[in-house]
Parts: structure tokens; sequence; C-alpha cells
């Protein structure tokens, strides 16, 4: 393993981490940006979601009066069927179109909390509504270990405070992406090259889930989303420009390279 490919690893524990201890998920948003420069998108999937479940414990125990079980289950039982659809989309996804996904959520989520003030509020309850939800969820977590994104998205529309929608999101987060991880290790990911990988990432990931449960207990309901809204949109949209740069200057090279005999004579009449 080269120095570069232990430092791009480390960072994306350290983010991934730092962002599921603050928001209760996420660590897919912050983690695969860097992860997928030096992995194959299953392997960074397949890392993702075992520092998820590691990382996850801490908070889930943190909101542990907060969960309700009924409440919870409306998300989760969907979640889990949709978790077999998302194994079979991931073996056809590229590292280019998982990023591209990653940089797209980011930056949406980072635009649905900036204009939130003005998105209607639900009072009423929606279970049919809540179990799609969670069923997508569990589809975006088999494939890049996004289960948590679209469920935030709905429940920030309920004026509910932080540790009640947290009590929600943690414990779904964390059964979907165990469960994730567990049918992804039946088809052999965890390779010893993941496995060497994950050695290294663990403990930075839970160094960064520490440091972001701490950050999560000092701030307020509106502090809170302030941060996680900064740090969406940012990271979004360095993703999406780096990536597009990259896709732009390789066209741009290939353009540029001369065209050899035989590629002359196959496009002559």
């Amino acid at each position: 393993m080269t120095f570069e490919t232990m430092t791009f690893i480390a960072a994306g524990a350290v983010a991934g981490g730092f962002i599921n201890g603050l928001a209760g998920f996420g660590i897919a948003l912050f983690a695969l940006g860097w992860w997928l420069h030096v992995l194959a998108p299953v392997e960074a999937v397949a890392m993702v979601l075992v520092t998820g479940v590691l990382t996850g414990l801490q908070g889930a125990y943190l909101v542990r009066r907060s969960i309700e079980p009924k409440r919870l289950a409306r998300f989760l039982v969907p979640g889990l069927i949709g978790i077999p659809i998302g194994m079979q989309l991931l073996q056809f996804i590229g590292a280019t179109e998982l990023k591209l996904l990653i940089g797209v959520f980011l930056i949406t989520y980072g635009v649905f909390f900036v204009l939130r003030s003005e998105l209607p509020k639900l009072e009423r309850e929606t279970p049919i509504t809540d179990g799609s939800i969670g069923m997508i969820g569990g589809i975006l977590g088999a494939i890049a270990g996004l289960s948590g994104a679209l469920p935030t998205m709905w429940l920030a529309m309920r004026a509910w405070p932080k540790d009640r929608t947290r009590g929600v999101l943690q414990p779904y987060n964390l059964v979907i992406l165990a469960v994730s991880a567990l049918l992804l290790a039946l088809t052999g990911a965890y390779t010893p090259k993941v496995l060497k990988a994950l050695a290294l990432a663990i403990p930075f990931s839970i160094l960064g889930a520490t440091i972001g449960i701490f950050v999560y207990r000092r701030l307020s309901d509106l502090g809170f989303r302030r941060l996680l809204v900064a740090m969406m949109l940012v990271s979004g949209i360095v993703l999406l420009a780096r990536e597009l740069t990259t896709n732009l200057t390789g066209s741009a090279s290939a353009l540029a390279q001369p065209i050899t005999s035989s590629e002359r004579s196959s496009v002559s009449p």
C-alpha cells in the first residue's frame, strides 16, 4: 500500500467518521470522495458499510432513549427490502458515476436545507411515504452507503428536535449498513486488500466519530443544521468540480493525441 493510498484512506476515514458522529449518517458522502481515488467502487463501498456501522454504534447509544420502535419500523422494514435491489445495481456502477452521484447528493442536501424555512411543515402522519423513503434509502445504502441522505431530507420537514430525528435516522442507518455489509461479504467483497485498508481506516473513523459527537453535543438545533449545510455544499461542489475537471482534462488529452497510421487507415474510405 503506497503512502498516497494510505493518505487518501485515512483522510476519508476521518471525514466520514466525523460526519457520522455529528449527523448520525453520511459517512459515504464524505469518505467515498477520497476512497474512490484509490479503490474500486465495490471495495470503497464495502469499507463504507463496515466503518459506517462501527462509527454509528456510538451515536446509537447516544440517542437510545429517543428511539421509537413503531416509527422506526415504518422506515426500516421497507429499507431492508430495498437492500437486495441496491446490491444488484452496485455491479453496474463505475467509480465516475458513483462520485458524481455523491456530489449531486451533497449539493442537493445543502440546497434543501437552505430552502427548508420556505418548505411546508408536515404535521400529519405519512406511513406510506415514510415506507417509500425507507425503501429508496435501503437501495441507496446498498449501492453507496447513502441510506440516510433521503430520510434525513424527508424528516427535516417535520418540526422535531434533533434527538428525535436522530432517534429514527441513527438506528435505521446502522441496521441498513450492517445488513448490506453482511450481504456484500457473502459475495467475496472483503478481500485481503479491503481488510488491510479497513485496518487502517477503522481507528481514524472512530476518532472522527468521537470528534463529531463532541461537536454534536455542544450545538443547538439551528447551529447543527447550519454546520451540516455548509459542509455538504462545500464538499459537493468541490467533488463535482474535481470530477468534471478530471473528465474534461482526460477528454482534451485524448483529442490532442496524434492519429496513428492504423487509426488513419481504419477511417479511410
